[in-house]
């Protein structure tokens, strides 16, 4: 019998929940090493450059990290200039231009009003109230009308007069800034915000492309200015008082060819050259969004760093890399000019949170997994981490698990990258998302120990990883998979109780059972993940030896299908209806099944480089977690209806029209659609 064999009957006769011994001796260590209070230091100075948002202070970020990755002990240390152009792609992402901001300043003129009120808007004392990539007025600035417009249809933009003014408006505008270009506006005062009860908080705008995210050498010089709810309310009463306010705006800013940096280094293992990694992005203007993520990622791989330093921890087998990044743009960067060392990246970890309060609510943890299509043995170790840390606090914490969610770095989980990739959320108890109010005070050390406690043993257990780990990384995994079955059977046998025409009941089966059988295939794909982890001549072995777990998983899969038959036919016979009761398939798209897309790029398809007038309707998938799912699923085999079928497993049903949607990339070259002769 093998050793592998072995480890793995001795995994599986262990009690469920116990946590390996290895694992638990990972985080005694950490949790005597772990310095929050340095931590904390790297959050306040990663914040106190990036809050001013402009491509000089993000440089000064990006050195900074870099000579605290070297004072840390970290190798391979590198401060690595991507192209702020405003042309260049990776993926389908355009890097931005740079921009920079002397100053900017927003006064109300007419009527006179209290002094307190006067001042909307100065870069210099709030940065949040001036729009990322915001045009220049005029050189000397421009007293200008300001309107309201609170109904934002087309029609209603094509009525107002708004040439030469400044636009207040309360929904968001960076979805399409176009009518107010067309309308020969000076530019905009947002009044939108996430959370208005922060009543003077400015919202950070940080989207201000014509045609995406970033600013690129096809967008539009417009004014941007963001103000607070309190100010919001006090001009719009103004305008309804006395019908017309006039403000002065004085904007000085610059657009150029510049770099949009990050650093990255190692902590160097024994002698694989495999690698996990951990990311998080700078460059925004919060504390907790995300100063607290790039802060906790160093302190991490500093305190591993010290550890094995003095043999209280042995080197790990692989290296672990810290990238400390802009979002998305940098790490698309990293990944498309590094595709020999991401083959050999084994796993990743996104660290794009805060870390609030203790004594606030709704402060926990969230950790979201991996998308069905890479479900991993790292979805299980990342909750046993949490489980294995937090059950054991003095003061009891919780946590919870998500399923995947996109919103910033997790597209290497994407099978064209084939990085498996979990992400940690801490809520900061007060939604402070992109607004001036995320603030240093509202960091918590407690919170920040917690994060770096888990993401450095996460990582740790996964470079470390070799024969005698990954049976039990096995078994908590199949674990895991049995109590998805039970999760996915549960909804199923909830709709057939309350099923009242038998004629749905053969529909109702037919869903319940597949999305058991899909549950079944996703998570005997996590199982065998594990063998990423193997060496190259060992793999074959493990194979065999994790069979069992594959096959309780099987069985598991049965009987959870049993139980939804045995359930259709009761409901059938309560019904008076025939039994035994037929599943039947819902009809599909007879295009979709002829139909084959194939991917051209790595990554999401953000459509900045098309204009908005040409996407005919036709949303952007640089965020949309549907689309973004549905994409993972092409793999250049798969009919669309069955990428179809995947994504409604995998989402929840959608009536989106995805063959047009294909149709309309593959018109402008995102993707490639063959058509097959079913």
């Amino acid at each position: 019998m093998s050793r592998y064999v072995i480890l793995l009957a001795l995994c599986i006769a262990a009690r469920p929940g116990l946590a390996d011994p290895q694992l638990d001796r990972v985080i005694r260590e950490l949790k005597g090493e772990v310095r929050a209070n340095q931590a904390m230091d790297h959050m306040y100075r990663v914040y106190e450059t990036d809050r001013w948002f402009t491509f000089p202070k993000f440089q000064e970020t990006a050195e900074y990290l870099r000579n605290a990755m070297k004072a840390a002990g970290l190798s391979e240390v590198e401060l690595v200039s991507p192209p702020a152009d405003g042309v260049t792609q990776y993926g389908y992402w355009t890097m931005p231009l740079a921009w920079d901001v002397k100053e900017a300043t927003l006064e109300i003129v007419e009527p006179t009003v209290a002094a307190e009120m006067r001042v909307l808007a100065d870069y210099r004392k709030i940065p949040a109230s001036l729009g990322m990539w915001s045009g220049p007025t005029p050189p000397g600035g421009v007293t200008v009308e300001v309107v309201e417009l609170r109904d934002m249809s087309p029609a209603a933009i094509e009525k107002a007069d708004l040439k030469g003014k400044l636009v207040m408006v309360r929904e968001r505008t960076y979805a399409n800034k176009l009518p107010f270009i067309r309308k020969g506006a000076l530019g905009v005062i947002s009044a939108f915000t996430e959370n208005p009860g922060l009543r003077d908080g400015h919202w950070w705008i940080n989207y201000w492309g014509d045609s995406g995210w970033g600013y690129t050498k096809a967008s539009t010089p417009l004014v941007c200015f963001s103000i607070t709810p309190r100010q919001a309310d006090f001009l719009s009463d103004l305008l309804a008082r006395r019908g017309r306010v006039r403000v002065r705006a004085n904007v000085e800013t610059r657009y150029y060819t510049g770099a949009y940096p990050y650093a990255t280094a190692v902590l160097k293992g024994s002698g694989s050259d495999e690698e996990v990694l951990e990311l998080g992005h700078t460059t925004e203007i919060g504390a907790n969004d995300n100063a607290v993520g790039v802060a906790a990622m160093l302190e991490s791989l500093a305190s591993l760093n010290r550890l094995v330093e003095s043999g209280k921890l042995r080197r790990p087998r692989r290296s672990i890399r810290m990238l400390a990044m802009p979002e998305l743009y940098g790490s698309m960067h990293y990944v498309a000019t590094n595709t020999e060392r991401i083959r050999r990246t084994v796993a990743a970890i996104c660290l794009d949170t805060g870390a609030g309060s203790y004594d606030l609510a709704n402060t926990e943890f969230a950790f979201i997994l991996n998308p069905d299509v890479a479900r991993s043995y790292t979805d299980a170790l990342l909750l046993r981490v949490a489980d294995a840390y937090f059950s054991r606090l003095p003061q009891r914490r919780s946590w919870h698990w998500v399923p995947f969610m996109t919103g910033t770095d997790t597209f290497l989980s994407d099978p064209l990258i084939g990085v498996p990739t979990v992400w940690t959320y801490g809520q900061p108890g007060v939604n402070t998302h992109h607004n001036s109010e995320d603030v240093p005070q509202r960091v918590d050390a407690r919170s920040m120990r917690d994060l770096v406690v888990t993401t450095a043993a996460f990582l740790y257990y996964i470079a470390s990883a070799g024969e005698a780990e990954i049976p039990w990384l096995a078994e908590i995994t199949a674990t895991r998979g049995h109590e998805n079955l039970l999760r996915a059977a549960a909804p199923a046998l909830d709709r057939m109780a309350a099923v009242s025409k038998a004629g749905e009941l053969g529909r109702a089966l037919h869903a319940g059972l597949e999305q058991v059988a899909y549950c079944a295939d996703r998570d005997e794909e996590a199982v065998l993940s594990v063998l990423r982890l193997a060496s190259p001549s060992g793999r074959e072995k493990l194979r065999a030896a994790l069979a069992p777990l594959i096959q309780g998983l099987r069985a598991s899969e049965r009987e959870q299908s049993r139980r939804i038959t045995n359930a259709a036919n009761r409901r059938a016979a309560e019904l008076g209806a025939a039994t035994p009761v037929k599943p039947i398939a819902p009809p599909g798209s007879a295009e979709a099944a002829r139909m084959v897309v194939k991917r051209k790029r790595i990554g999401t398809i953000t459509l900045d480089d098309l204009p908005v007038d040409q996407w005919e309707g036709q949303p952007s998938a640089a965020w949309d977690t549907r689309l973004i799912t549905a994409l993972n699923w092409c793999d250049g085999r798969r009919s669309l209806a069955e990428v179809i079928r995947l994504t409604a497993l995998e989402r929840g049903p959608s009536d989106f029209d995805f063959v047009k949607y294909f149709r309309f990339l593959a018109k402008h070259g995102y993707v490639e659609v063959v058509e097959t002769a079913k």
